[in-house]
């Protein structure tokens, strides 16, 4: 799952419906947020969570505009952004 947190969600958060992955390869899992007012809209922090069984939820990373990147510790070495820039890019790859 993807999150942005902008300071007026007026915009879209595009993420695809599936992403095929091959065991052992790494995988880049897709997330842009498409602001509706530019200039006013700006993205601030983007987290990343893995849904588990039950409806339960683990965090695997933070993105954050000033504090930059925090990646839990299972997935430390695992995650990495998968864009540099503006968070509008919240892409992430798994590795491996």
């Amino acid at each position: 799952t993807c999150a942005h947190s902008a300071g007026c969600l007026a915009g879209v958060v595009e993420v695809p419906r599936a992403v095929t992955a091959v065991l052992g390869q790494d995988v880049v899992l897709p997330c842009r947020y498409r602001a509706q007012d530019e200039d006013r809209e700006k993205v601030v922090q983007v987290t990343w969570l893995k849904r588990g069984a039950g409806g339960s939820s683990d965090e695997v990373v933070v993105l954050n505009r000033e504090h930059g990147e925090h990646v839990q510790a299972p997935y430390a070495g695992r995650v990495l952004r998968g864009a540099e820039g503006a968070l509008e890019d919240g892409a992430i790859v798994l590795r491996n």
